[in-house]
């Protein structure tokens, strides 16, 4: 049997803030397999941003064992924290992260620049191609749509091929119709086997996964299956039509 791509064990969160102490994760365990589309929920303080991080290896848990594609990351020095996260994880955010003055593909290279990999603008453009933006490559963010440049930052957060994606609220910034752009992208790629976790606290958007892990309290109150995610492109095929039917109403109207 494969390993799990996170395993966490006992995994707990606590700040100092001058003399009060926040648990904001308290002995949690969580296993998720290869593959899997994970949406992490939670009210504000819940722990869910606490534990993204953790996940992320953005920071470090004050106990607890973190198994990432089997590496016991939980006791890693900053440098190593590192290295794990540009081979190991993909992320993406609510605002982009995009450098301004920068194309499309350079954007995407980035990481590849990191990595010190030399093919960088051929794996960038094919990182693009995924994503359906093979013929903006050259554009810069201000001449891209939001829904566009949160493809960039996907194509950013796959041109490594990372064992996982995280992200952190990517559909935040976004209208309906251009949030189940993205959640489609997101769905084709953990359909070509790449495990995907979100934190959102909208719930058609979650409903979208095929796992929904709600947090409260430093706690995972909520571990669920979701029988029948929402498929993006249906959604995206009934906005089309309704579209269509309203345009057609006004031309009528018009005439």
């Amino acid at each position: 049997m494969s390993k799990p791509v996170i395993e966490v064990k006992g995994i707990s969160k606590r700040y100092v803030m001058g003399d009060q102490v926040v648990n904001a994760l308290k002995d949690v365990d969580l296993t998720i397999e290869k593959g899997e589309f994970v949406a992490i929920m939670g009210p504000s303080g819940s722990g869910k941003s606490t534990f993204m991080n953790l996940i992320g290896c953005l920071d470090r848990p004050t106990g607890g064992e973190y198994f990432l594609d089997g590496k016991n990351v939980a006791q890693m020095n900053d440098n190593q924290l590192a290295e794990v996260r540009n081979t190991y994880i993909g992320f993406v955010f609510q605002n982009f992260n995009l450098l301004p003055r920068t194309s499309a593909i350079k954007n995407v290279e980035l990481p590849l620049m990191y990595a010190g990999v030399r093919n960088r603008a051929e794996r960038a453009l094919k990182a693009l191609e995924i994503v359906g933006l093979g013929q903006r490559v050259h554009h810069k963010p201000s001449e891209l749509s939001g829904g566009q440049q949160q493809r960039v930052a996907i194509a950013r957060a796959i041109v490594n091929n990372p064992v996982i994606i995280l992200g952190d609220e990517p559909t935040g910034n976004l209208d309906t119709r251009t949030s189940e752009e993205i959640m489609s992208v997101f769905q084709d790629l953990n359909a070509e086997g790449k495990t995907v976790i979100i934190v959102t606290h909208e719930e058609d958007i979650a409903r979208h996964c095929k796992r929904i892990i709600r947090f409260r309290d430093g706690r995972i109150l909520v571990d669920e299956r979701v029988e029948n995610p929402t498929n993006a492109k249906d959604i995206i095929a009934e906005l089309e039509a309704e579209a269509l039917a309203k345009e057609a109403e006004r031309a009528a109207f018009t005439h």
